[in-house]
């Protein structure tokens, strides 16, 4: 073993030193040496993090991007969720309980708001809230803005997984917001979906919006 390590480092064509030769000899004639057994560790929870970071740095599920995303026609609102629990919109019925959440007003009769405010501020209210506010720890990014719609993908610190997340300002007098979320990939999501609804109602009660029912 020890001739083929000092071999290995010597350059092309040139023939080992004595004391290579000498080294390989003896390591030939000694008995081999064995190893004592050690007792494996168990993995640790950190270990457990760590290895389920390195196993994210090389699988990154992030999917693709559906291509129903947007402000639908026919009527005009957001899409309806897939059959899966890991979706919730406020274009589903109300007896749809695993799916339907209600719209949020920022405007509302009862909120804490002294004085109305109009679209253009409620947009910017709703951003601040999105980008410092993170659900269960999902970094949000957001893709796409206009005067009247945001998407958002909330991206998982393990393995990268993506939500998609929409906030949709309808035409008209009412100062009311639809919103959907949805998860990429998967059939069921442990209620996160719901949950990150909530979180981001809850930071924009603090500014007077309000919500028609709570989940």
């Amino acid at each position: 073993m020890a001739a083929h390590v000092l071999s290995c480092c010597l350059l092309p064509g040139a023939a080992p030193s004595s004391g290579a030769k000498a080294a390989a000899a003896a390591s030939s004639s000694s008995p081999p040496t064995l190893l004592k057994p050690t007792k494996s560790r168990g993995i640790g929870r950190r270990d457990f993090v760590l290895r389920s970071s390195e196993l994210a740095a090389i699988f990154h599920f992030s999917g693709t991007t559906p291509s129903y995303l947007g402000v639908q026609t026919n009527p005009p609102s957001l899409a309806l969720c897939p059959a899966t629990n890991n979706c919730v919109s406020t274009s589903e019925e109300i007896s749809d309980s695993n799916h339907y959440a209600p719209p949020w007003n920022y405007n509302p009769k009862d909120g804490r708001r002294g004085k109305p405010i109009g679209k253009e501020e409620a947009m910017e209210e709703l951003t601040e809230v999105i980008t410092k506010t993170k659900p269960d720890n999902f970094t949000p990014r957001i893709v796409e803005k206009t005067d009247n719609y945001v998407r958002v993908e909330y991206e998982s610190p393990i393995f990268g997984f993506v939500d998609d997340v929409e906030f949709w300002f309808p035409p008209g007098n009412k100062p009311i917001v639809q919103y959907r979320s949805a998860s990429r990939s998967g059939f069921v999501d442990f209620n996160a979906n719901k949950k990150r609804v909530k979180e981001l109602r809850l930071a924009l009660e603090k500014k007077g919006w309000a919500s028609e029912s709570n989940f």
